[in-house]
């Protein structure tokens, strides 16, 4: 089992960046493949970009793809949301969330395939 807290959230202009940081605890965070997810107000929590367990395999929502990067320490137990060129539309909670995965597969968007989740930060993006 593994328990996952997010950092890094914030304000920021349109056009900025931000680094998302989610801390596992445990000793198996390295058998997990990880992803993050959004919500915004009034919106299904939606899938932003996952990672495989030993981080040689990504993929992106399109929304996202080609402005942030996702990415994992497995020694620092700690995966990561590069995200740049932030637009107000990218405003929103920001979850990580771990499923037990050591395969390349990383097309896995479905929140319900995610068994561990953190308890979000907030991103608000302003024009």
């Amino acid at each position: 089992q593994v328990q996952l807290v997010e950092s890094g959230g914030g304000l920021v202009q349109a056009g900025g960046s931000l680094r998302l940081s989610c801390a596992a605890s445990g000793r198996t965070f390295s058998s997990y493949a990880m992803g993050w997810f959004r919500q915004a107000p009034g919106k299904v929590r939606e899938f932003v970009a996952s990672i495989s367990w030993t981080g040689a395999n990504t993929y992106y929502a399109d929304s996202v793809k080609g402005r942030f990067t996702i990415s994992r320490d497995n020694a620092k137990n700690t995966a990561y949301l590069q995200m740049n060129s932030l637009k107000p539309e990218d405003t929103a909670v920001y979850y990580c969330a771990g499923r037990r995965a050591m395969t390349p597969i990383v097309r896995v968007t479905a929140v319900s395939e995610y068994n561990y989740w953190g308890q979000g930060t907030q991103v608000t993006v302003s024009s």
